[in-house]
Order: structure tokens, then sequence, then C-alpha cells
């Protein structure tokens, strides 16, 4: 069914469609507050031009943007907080240009992800991007930055940050004009550090941008994927077959969620055996072919595929919990953590807190009776995905490569409410870890 789809359009870097120049200037005035992601997964918030105090020079500013070398600042620029499409394109962009920076001749630069945001937070507002800092000061950096912008002005932009002998750290933009080549636009504004905000400034966007609350939400998001992702028109065929609202039989129904290798499918295999139930996957069988596709996407792309899949999933559910318990291998859990834990940069502090109303279940998605969480400790499960050799997903990936990565999704499971999580130790023996398991069930469900 996949190969009848036209090929996908390739993504050009310097062009974001949208407003014509003059109007997009005006939209989208420069934020006046960073967050830089340091080694370690720490966060530094600094205030630029008008928003930063009349302060002393702050050595530790200095330290992160100024000499040796010389650093600079590509953010991408969103349109209307609202416009899903827009938020689609600059999330691609985003993509893009990560991949040209690790590129040469900027490979040999340091990469550190960075955040643009107003100091009054809020949904809409966040811009995300790049620092790219350059030990060797080169010339021949910039010159690479301007070639690979190009010449649209909707394109990612760019700031440079300059220090000075009393340890003072400036910022001016560059902007790419008319027939005059790139120069340097307005004042320099000064940087200094800024308090942490109480909430990460992504926080508030998560709902539009891969923890969708509805179907709706993710379905604008696939919408807007059509013209260059044509798979996107027939998972949206699918999910329009599915009636809604849908309603759970009068037999229980186990989701069971857990991070890769932590043994998902036999305890999910044996249990749906065990009660004589009816095994299910999110997502199901009949997108799973596009998988690959979508997991080369952007979140925003990303999640919304696997939220709708969470959809077509639950339209089987109300289906098979009418004849027979039903065991869900994930479900939206599953979904929204690795959202979560993607999106919000930083460490395990970082993350929204406990009771946020992102951890809350989707209105119009059916809910289970009970999620069991599987947890086996970091050593068991590198000693089990070593014994696989089985393909990995760039997250799952990303697990194994940055353990505070791997801390911020359990955690995020964890924070789950309504339902929550029960929490299951999956490190002794397949018989013992099943009956666990059932124990659970038979007390919860009963």
């Amino acid at each position: 069914m996949a190969s009848a789809l036209r090929p996908r359009s390739p993504l050009s870097l310097g062009r974001l469609p949208g407003p014509r120049r003059r109007a997009c200037a005006r939209a989208m005035a420069p934020p006046r507050r960073l967050a830089l992601e340091l080694p370690g997964c720490a966060l530094a918030h600094l205030a630029v031009g008008g928003d930063a105090p009349d302060a002393l020079p702050d050595p530790r500013v200095a330290a992160l943007l100024g000499p040796p070398g010389r650093s600079y600042s590509l953010c991408v620029p969103l349109a209307s907080a609202g416009d899903c499409a827009a938020r689609v394109r600059a999330a691609r962009l985003h993509q893009r240009l990560l991949h040209q920076l690790r590129r040469d001749p900027l490979r040999r630069c340091q990469l550190r992800r960075l955040l643009c945001y107003g100091p009054g937070g809020g949904a809409g507002g966040v811009e995300h991007g790049f620092l790219l800092h350059d030990p060797g000061d080169s010339p021949d950096t910039r010159r690479a930055l301007f070639s690979l912008l190009g010449e649209s002005p909707e394109g990612p932009r760019l700031g440079e940050f300059v220090g000075d002998a009393q340890q003072q750290v400036w910022q001016h933009l560059w902007e790419l004009r008319d027939g005059a080549g790139w120069e340097q636009v307005g004042p320099r504004q000064r940087v200094v550090a800024a308090p942490e905000p109480a909430l990460h400034p992504v926080v508030p966007d998560l709902p539009s941008s891969g923890v969708f609350p509805h179907r709706e939400a993710a379905r604008a998001v696939l919408e807007a994927c059509i013209p260059f992702i044509p798979e996107a028109r027939a998972v949206l065929d699918l999910v329009d077959q599915c009636l809604e609202p849908v309603q759970k039989g009068k037999f229980p129904v186990i989701a069971i969620e857990g991070l890769d290798a932590t043994g998902k499918t036999t305890v999910t295999q044996s249990v749906s055996d065990s009660l004589k139930a009816v095994l299910l996957k999110s997502p199901p069988a009949c997108i799973s072919q596009w998988r690959k596709i979508f997991d080369d996407e952007p979140t925003i792309i990303r999640r919304a595929f696997y939220s709708l899949g969470n959809y077509i999933v639950a339209s089987e559910i109300a289906k098979e919990s009418a004849r027979s318990p039903v065991i869900v291998d994930r479900y939206w859990h599953s979904t929204a953590t690795y959202a979560i834990a993607t999106e919000v940069t930083g460490g395990l502090q970082h993350l929204p807190p406990a009771h946020h109303p992102i951890y809350q279940w989707p209105r119009d998605l059916l809910k289970p009776d009970l999620v069991l969480l599987l947890t086996v400790s970091p050593e068991e499960r590198m000693h089990r995905i070593e014994g696989r050799g089985m393909e990995r997903t760039r997250e799952e990936a990303e697990l194994e490569a940055n353990s505070i990565f791997r801390q911020k999704v359990e955690v995020s499971y964890q924070r789950m409410e309504n339902p929550g999580c029960h929490v299951v130790d999956a490190s002794p023996s397949r018989e013992k870890v099943l009956q666990t398991v059932l124990s659970i069930i038979q007390n919860n469900c009963n």
C-alpha cells in the first residue's frame, strides 16, 4: 500500500513557507530570554537586551559565550501560536538545520540545544534552535553560516555573541538585506544571567507539540504533513474509519508499559494466555508499515502518528473488550512520556512537576482499567538488549546512550495520573513476574 504513494518531497533549509518578509518581521520580534543546555543536562538561562538589568559583568556568562572562540545562536522562528502547519514546518526546518550543522565545515564546532522564549512564558512563545561555538573563531564559520541559511527571511534567525575586556557579553543579530548581503541589524544587546523560570519554557507548548490532549490536535498535525509525507493521508483514512466516542466493554482492559527490553513482549503474551485475553499492540499492525517513516520525523510529527495509533487501538479495544479481557502492549502513557523527555531539555529537575495537567489522560481516549509499568535496572536492560540484536528506534538508542534521558522517561511514567502506573519489578524470573502481574490484575480488576 505504501509503495503506491508518491515520494515525499525534500525539505528546503533556506525557506520556511509563510508570511512575506515585512509581515514576518513584525510578527517575530526576538524573544528576550535564552535557555542553553549544558554538559550534564544543566540549563543556563540568559536575559538579552532590554530585559537585562543593569548588572555587573557576570563571569559565568563570559565563560559560556565569550572568548576564546566565538558563539552563534540560530533560532527557528514560529508563526502564530495556533498555526499547526507553521509548527510542523518549523520543526522540520529545525531538524534539517541540525543535520546541516553536523556536516563539514561546521562539524568542528561545538553544538548545544538552545531555546528562545519570552520572560512571561505561555504557549506559542518558544523558538527552538542551537548555540554553535567555534573554538578557533574562524571567519570561515560565519561565511559557512551565511551560505547555509540562504536567502529566505523566514529561515533561522542568526545571532552572534561578542565578549569584551570587562567580561561583558553582547549579542547582535544578522539579517540578509535585499541586494546588500548580510548586515548586522539594530544595536548590540547585552547578555546577562537570568533566573530560572518556575516552569520549563516548553511545557505550555507540549499539548500542541507532542502530548496531544485529544484526537483532533494530533489529526491536525498529520493533515499538515500530507504535502510532504503522503503516508499521512493513509493514516488519517484509517483513523477516520474509527467511530468516536468509543466505549469499553464489560471485560477488563490492562495496558502494559515499560522501556525497551523490560520484558513487555514476554509478559504481555504470558498474561494474555493466562487470562484468555486478546493481545493488542500500539501502534497497531495496520499502520506499523509506516513506523520507520514517522520515526525519522521531528517530535511533533512522530508523536502525532503514535497518538493517532492509540485511537485506532482504542476502537479495537472497544470491540474486543465486549467479548474478553484485553491486554495492550503500550498505549498512551508511552506516547506521552517519550514526548516529554525529548522536548523538555535539561535534567530531571526540569520536568513538569507531579500532578501537572500534562500527565493527565486525554479526555476522548478510551481508558484502560489498569496500567502496569515494568522496570528493570539499567544494567539488566543493557544485558538484555545486547542479547537481542534487534533494530531500535532513535529514541530507544537514546535510552542506551543517555542515562538522564532514560531517567526522564521513567519519572514521567511514574507521574502519569488518571490512570497512574502500577510499578512492577521485572527483574526476577518470568514465572515470578507473571505471578506478580496476575496478582495485581486480580486485586484491581475484580
